[in-house]
C-alpha cells in the first residue's frame, strides 16, 4: 500500500530554487512532484540542448532534495505512467497517494497559469498557490507603476527599480557616477587584434538524457555534443559561472556588449540567463555580486561595464516580465504591420549567403545561444524587413534559444524586435541597413554580398529591404518622432533611385529562399 501524503507540491522545470521556503524543512506529509511532460516539450519545437539542460537540471535538483530528506515523486519522460499534461499527471499522483490538497508556485507562462487555475475544478480538492520569490517585482507591480501613463518607458521603470532595491546609489537616491544610464559608452565593436578573455565552459556527459529524449521521440532542432555539454544545470555551477564572469568578462562586458564577431560565440556575455530563468540563481544575488565587485574594487571596473550589466537584469528583464503579465493574452496576437510572409527555410539550417545571418543562425543551432544584438539586429532585423509573420518569428526564437521562455521571449521578439505591438515595448522599429551590422561586427568583410551596395549584383539585401520597409509602412511610421529623418531621406531620393531600390527589394523577397 502506498504511503499517503496530505499535500502535493508541484515543482515545474523552471522553478528549481533550492532556497525557496518550501524546502527549508522536511515535512513527512508533503510530497513534491516533478515531471518531464509532453505538453511542455511539444508546444514548440525546442533546441535539443534546451530540453537536455532542463531535464538534467530537474533530475539533479530532485536528487539534491531527496538527499536532504524531502519526498520526491519524479516522472521521467518515458515512464509508463506519464500522462501528456501537468493536470493529468497530478490527478494520477493525487489518487495514488490520497492527497487532500495541491500547492503550486505561480508559473511564469500564461498558458501554464491558465491550466493551473483550473486544477481545483479538475482535481476536486483544494488548490493553493504561492510566489516563486524569484523576481524583483510582483506580477501586478508593473501595471501599478505605469497606471494612468500613456507610455511604458523602460528608463523610468529602471530608475524606480534602482531606488527600490538600493542598487548603485549615493545618498539622496542619486546614481553613482552622476548618471543612471551609460548605454552610449557600450556600443563599440571588437578591436582588431583583440585577445578575447573568455569565461570557461563546463563539460559534462548527458548521453543518458539524450537517449531518453530519442526514445520518447521528442522532435527537436539544433546540435549537441552529449559528452561535452556546457550549460549550467546546478546551482553550484551557476555560482561558479557568476564568479568566472565577474573576474574575467565583466571588466569589458559593457563596452563590448553590443559587438558581434566571428571569433567567438559568447564574447563577454555571462550566459547566466538560462540559470536565472530556471531559478538556479536569483537575479538579486547576481546584481549584488556585480555591484559588490565594483564597490570593493572600482579601479578594476569602469562604471559603464557594471551599470550596463545590471540594467539588463534589474531593468530590462523585470520590465519585460511586467509587460507580459499586463498585456497577455492579447499581446500574443498583435501584428502591427500585418506581416504574413513565412520564415525562410534557411532559418533552420543557416544555409544563406548573407554572412551575418549565416553566422548568427549557425551559432544558434550549434550552441542554442546568441546574444541580444545578434537576435535584435541580425535575425530580428531581417525578419521585420522581410515582413515575416510574428507568429513564425516567435516560435523560432522560443524554440531555438536555451534561455527562451515565453514571459521573456515574446515581449522581446514580438515587441522589441518585430514592433508587432505597435510601440508598447519599443519607441521605434529596430531596423537597419547593413551599415549598423558592419559598424558593430566583422561579418561584412567576408560576405558574399557587398555591404556598401544598395542595388545591383551582390548588393546587400539589408540595404534595399531597409528602404522598402519605410516605403511599405510610411503611413504607420509617419507619426513616429524617431523616424522622421529616415522618411525624409527616403522621400528626397530621386525617383529613379527609389524605383531601383524597390525593384531590388522585390527581387530579393521573391527569391528569399535563395539569399
Amino acid at each position: 500500500m502506498n504511503k499517503t501524503y496530505t499535500a502535493i507540491k508541484l515543482v515545474l522545470g523552471d522553478q528549481l530554487n533550492l532556497n525557496h521556503p518550501w524546502f527549508k524543512e522536511v515535512d513527512e506529509d508533503v510530497l513534491f512532484v516533478m515531471m518531464e511532460v509532453r505538453s511542455e516539450t511539444d508546444y514548440v519545437k525546442h533546441h535539443i540542448q534546451k530540453v537536455v539542460a532542463i531535464f538534467d537540471a530537474m533530475r539533479k535538483f530532485a536528487k539534491i532534495q531527496e538527499e536532504k530528506g524531502h519526498h520526491i515523486h519524479y516522472i521521467k519522460i518515458n515512464d509508463s505512467q506519464n500522462k501528456p499534461t501537468i493536470t493529468e499527471n497530478l490527478k494520477s499522483v493525487c489518487s495514488k497517494y490520497a492527497a487532500k490538497e495541491v500547492h503550486y508556485q505561480l508559473p511564469d507562462e500564461y498558458r501554464v497559469d491558465q491550466e493551473l487555475k483550473q486544477l481545483e475544478k479538475n482535481l476536486g480538492i483544494p488548490i493553493h498557490n504561492s510566489d516563486t520569490q524569484h523576481f524583483l517585482t510582483t506580477r501586478g507591480e508593473f501595471g501599478e507603476f505605469f497606471s494612468g501613463k500613456k507610455s511604458f518607458l523602460m528608463e523610468n521603470f529602471y530608475r524606480y527599480m534602482r531606488v527600490k532595491h538600493r542598487i548603485l546609489l549615493e545618498l539622496g537616491n542619486k546614481p553613482i557616477g552622476g548618471k543612471w544610464n551609460f548605454d552610449q559608452e557600450n556600443r563599440k565593436k571588437v578591436p582588431k587584434n583583440h585577445a578575447i578573455q573568455t569565461v570557461g565552459l563546463f563539460t559534462k556527459n548527458v548521453s543518458d538524457i539524450l537517449d531518453d529524449i530519442h526514445l520518447a521521440g521528442l522532435k527537436t532542432i539544433g546540435e549537441i555534443s552529449p559528452t561535452k555539454f556546457s550549460w549550467t544545470t546546478t546551482r553550484t555551477e551557476a555560482l561558479e559561472l557568476l564568479e568566472q564572469f565577474v573576474t574575467t568578462a565583466l571588466p569589458l562586458f559593457g563596452t563590448l556588449q553590443d559587438a558581434m564577431t566571428e571569433q567567438h560565440w559568447y564574447l563577454y556575455h555571462s550566459r547566466l540567463s538560462f540559470a536565472m530563468n530556471i531559478k538556479l540563481i536569483s537575479p538579486l544575488e547576481v546584481i549584488k555580486r556585480v555591484e559588490k565587485a565594483y564597490l570593493e574594487n572600482s579601479d578594476a571596473y569602469e562604471l559603464n561595464q557594471i551599470e550596463g550589466f545590471i540594467r539588463q537584469i534589474l531593468g530590462w528583464r523585470e520590465y519585460m516580465r511586467g509587460v507580459y503579465w499586463s498585456q497577455m493574452p492579447s499581446y500574443a496576437a498583435l501584428n502591427f504591420f500585418e506581416n504574413k510572409r513565412s520564415l525562410p527555410s534557411w532559418f533552420w539550417n543557416g544555409k544563406t549567403k548573407m554572412n551575418c545571418l549565416k553566422h548568427a543562425i549557425s551559432q544558434s543551432l550549434e550552441h542554442a545561444y546568441a546574444h541580444h544584438i545578434q537576435r535584435l539586429m541580425v535575425t530580428g532585423n531581417f525578419s521585420l524587413l522581410a515582413g515575416i509573420h510574428p507568429d513564425e518569428v516567435d516560435n523560432w526564437y522560443l524554440g531555438i534559444y536555451i534561455d527562451a521562455f515565453e514571459w521573456v521571449e515574446i515581449t522581446n521578439t514580438r515587441g522589441m524586435s518585430q514592433f508587432a505591438d505597435g510601440g508598447i515595448v519599443g519607441s521605434k522599429p529596430y531596423v537597419s541597413s547593413s551599415a549598423y551590422i558592419n559598424k558593430m561586427s566583422d561579418y561584412c568583410g567576408s560576405c558574399y554580398y557587398s555591404n556598401d551596395k544598395k542595388v545591383g549584383d551582390k548588393a546587400c539585401p539589408f540595404n534595399s529591404l531597409y528602404w522598402n520597409f519605410f516605403d511599405n509602412h510610411a503611413e504607420k511610421l509617419r507619426s513616429n518622432p524617431r523616424l522622421g529623418m529616415m522618411l525624409k531621406i527616403w522621400n528626397n531620393m530621386a525617383p529613379k533611385e527609389r524605383s531601383e531600390i524597390l525593384s531590388q527589394a522585390s527581387v530579393y523577397l521573391d527569391k528569399i529562399e535563395l539569399l
